[in-house]
């Protein structure tokens, strides 16, 4: 899903931020449960179990993983036959499918589920728009400008009309006026493992572009336009205790999900509309109604979406496994993620480019961006599976269509003024091609439940997306790199702070306190946590548990404990303690250097009892010998004090350096609340600083890390400075 509203800057590398200072936003994509009590319940707090010894993240060789390899096919659970055809004048769908529901438990299912996405558009008294009050993260619905879909009729392939038994339901929230989802009671229910074919013919009035759909003008965006059966989850799936259908509502903040299986679809569009759509292009038929009727066929996806438009400029490129990917690429990721050459060769893939005329000269920016993100997921997670992509350029004023991802086709976004010098640095539509391209894999190819465990998509594909940019354009150069400013993947540390503990990473997209909260749990902590725990456990660890992870979980829906349990497999370790206090609870991560001081030892004073037996020595006389030496060596006592201000305990690195030698290291378990380090030595402490290295990424506050000895109160961490360098510099683009 696009990059968040600027104010809250929820981008998935801060990109939004730099957006909108150009006056112009997007974002990244979007996912019922008839047992909604389980989905919306928050989970418990957990008393963190304490971590182990911290691991040496350098040498850390991970434990050997059982390799599944990449499933070659999904479950197919659905099959989809629809013929839709566009009405240019009324912005309006007509659409007819046949649609084959394989039930995949052995439950008799009595009943099934239906997502109505376009009814969220439909009035002011949908639970979308109750929430969101007609604006998603800085995009205004147009006045006027609603959308619905109406079910004109239901019938069993042998007939027997169903219409008349659609009833709305309201899963999460009760709201008896929202139309979001529908239920059909059959007349017979769908035998275990067997299945039912319906036809079904609708009607789709298209909103005005806004909330990743609709139409402006005579661009069309075409997203969740047709009945969509929701998921029917059999026990033992996501830890269900019993079967049922997960069928949400479509909320202010949530997203999708669905089954996999077959789409084949009929798409007809006035002659001279250029179109792009889910999967390959089969057949193209023209009409003598003035029209032109494209087939597109795709197995093994869980959604289908299209766009069409007279203006697009269509461009193609090829992504080949043996032209864009070295042989020492792939020897270098086969000994990374703990799998043989072959196991990591990727295919080729069509990418098709469908891209405004004024945007033309980032075409091969598009490209390039497209390539390197089916590159690098491909090398690191497992190949992309499909023959093609689709990058879609919204229309000026569409930006609400921007940043989106469907199977097979991502919509990006940028502006005319990132065209070339002086801002063609910002790499707006690089980010936003990735980032919209990576959730193929994480949502795509992964199907967890957006609604429930939005993390798994939208922060999994956070970090997934900011180590792609880091590859492809530089660690500190991955967001802008303009003359004036350089800027690496910071913006989900700024989004952190102490003060960060409202919500949980784990709960339901639409029970977030706020939106902005939606974004940082959703977005930015997830990103953050996963970072830190590929410091703390090491790279090569960390990507063989990505890797294990999308291999085991392909084609199929996992939960957060289905990703805990690859985590625990491949590190070896129980990481519970870990992912207790970073997912599942609000623990704040915050450690500090409260106190550092270094004096100079002072001649002792009193009766003092030696070799020679006892002496004394009077203040005047210990003043007087320290003032005499003060011009020669001495000892120096130096006492620092560390501080654990937060309630996440995490094992942290102490960087301490003495005048005229190189920093020394040690390290703290974190457990208790302080602790105290002295030393006594010849040399003068000049700093403390806690993380020197800034792995923790987690840490809520940064500017509290380090600290110098002189009173000058500067911070003497390195990285924060760095840090807060990069924020003013952004602050000042803005003109704030």
């Amino acid at each position: 899903m696009r990059p968040w509203h600027v104010p809250r800057a929820v981008a998935p590398c801060g990109v939004a931020i730099i957006l909108g200072a150009l006056g112009w936003a997007v974002l990244p994509g979007d996912r019922v449960d008839a047992s909604a009590a389980r989905a919306a319940q928050v989970p418990p707090v957990v008393a963190p179990a304490m971590p182990p010894a911290p691991v040496d993240a350098v040498g850390a060789s991970p434990a050997p993983a059982p390799v599944r390899g990449l499933p070659a096919a999904a479950e197919q659970v659905v099959d989809y036959r629809i013929s839709v055809k566009l009405d240019r004048e009324k912005k309006q769908l007509a659409g007819r499918q046949r649609l084959t529901w394989q039930n995949p438990s052995d439950d008799a299912v009595p009943d099934l589920w239906f997502h109505l996405y376009l009814n969220a558009f439909k009035n002011s008294k949908s639970t979308f728009f109750r929430e969101s009050g007609g604006q998603l993260r800085g995009d205004q619905m147009d006045e006027d400008g609603w959308g619905w879909i109406d079910i004109t009729s239901m019938k069993l392939a042998n007939g027997t009309d169903l219409t008349r038994a659609i009833r709305f339901e309201a899963p999460d929230d009760g709201n008896a006026d929202d139309q979001s989802v529908a239920r059909i009671v059959l007349p017979q229910p769908v035998p275990p493992r067997g299945s039912v074919a319906l036809d079904i013919e609708f009607v789709a009035q298209l909103p005005r572009v806004f909330a990743r759909t609709g139409y402006k003008d005579d661009f069309y965006m075409v997203g969740q336009w047709f009945p969509k059966i929701g998921v029917y989850e059999p026990a033992g799936v996501r830890g269900r205790t019993t079967g049922g259908w997960n069928c949400h509502q479509f909320h202010a903040n949530s997203e999708f999900y669905a089954d996999y299986g077959r789409y084949e679809v009929d798409i007809s569009v006035p002659r001279g509309f250029v179109l792009g759509a889910t999967g390959r292009r089969t057949a193209t038929r023209e009409n003598q109604d003035g029209t032109v009727t494209y087939t597109h066929v795709q197995d093994n996806v869980h959604d289908f979406a299209w766009t069409t438009s007279p203006d697009y400029v269509e461009q193609r490129r090829v992504f080949s496994d043996s032209l864009d990917v070295t042989p020492e690429e792939y020897a270098r990721v086969a000994q990374l993620v703990g799998r043989s050459v072959d196991e990591v060769r990727l295919s080729d893939v069509e990418v098709i480019l469908l891209v405004q005329p004024p945007h033309l000269p980032q075409a091969e920016r598009y490209f390039q961006s497209a390539k390197l993100a089916i590159k690098w997921f491909g090398l690191w997670y497992g190949r992309y599976p499909y023959q093609t992509l689709t990058v879609v350029d919204p229309a000026p004023g569409a930006a609400g269509a921007g940043g989106m991802e469907y199977p097979t086709l991502i919509t990006g976004g940028t502006s005319f003024l990132l065209n070339g010098w002086p801002l063609g640095g910002i790499r707006a539509p690089e980010m936003v091609t990735v980032h919209e391209f990576g959730h193929n894999f994480w949502y795509g190819l992964v199907g967890n439940n957006e609604f429930e465990e939005a993390w798994l998509d939208e922060g999994v594909n956070s970090y997934s997306t900011a180590k792609v940019m880091e590859v492809g354009y530089g660690r500190e150069t991955a967001m802008v790199d303009i003359p004036w400013l350089r800027v690496g993947n910071e913006s989900a540390s700024f989004m952190n702070s102490p003060a960060a503990r409202h919500d949980r990473v784990r709960q339901p997209a639409w029970s977030y306190s706020s939106s902005g909260n939606y974004g940082f749990y959703s977005y930015q902590k997830p990103e953050l946590l996963l970072r830190t725990l590929e410091h703390y456990l090491g790279e090569p660890t960390m990507a063989r548990i990505m890797r294990t992870y999308h291999e085991r979980w392909r084609f199929r829906h996992p939960s957060s404990d289905d990703f805990y349990a690859v985590a625990h497999e491949v590190s070896g370790q129980d990481l519970r303690w870990f992912f207790d206090q970073a997912v599942e609870g609000t623990a704040v991560l915050d450690y500090e250097v409260s106190r550092a001081s270094s004096q100079r030892v002072r001649t002792d004073m009193g009766h003092l009892d030696g070799p020679k037996g006892r002496t004394f020595v009077s203040r005047k006389d210990a003043r007087e010998r320290d003032e005499a030496s003060e011009d020669t060596p001495g000892q120096y006592e130096s006492t620092v004090i560390v501080r654990r201000r937060g309630d996440f305990i995490f094992p942290v690195e102490i960087a301490f350096k003495f005048e005229g030698k190189p920093a020394e290291r040690t390290t703290w378990d974190g457990r208790d609340t302080w602790k105290r380090f002295k030393f006594v030595r010849k040399e003068r402490l000049e700093w403390a600083q806690v993380d020197p290295d800034g792995k923790v990424m987690l840490d809520a506050n940064w500017l509290n890390n380090g600290r110098r000895v002189e009173a000058d109160r500067r911070v003497a961490a390195a990285a924060s400075l760095k840090w807060l360098a990069s924020a003013q510099a952004m602050l000042a683009l803005l003109g704030w």
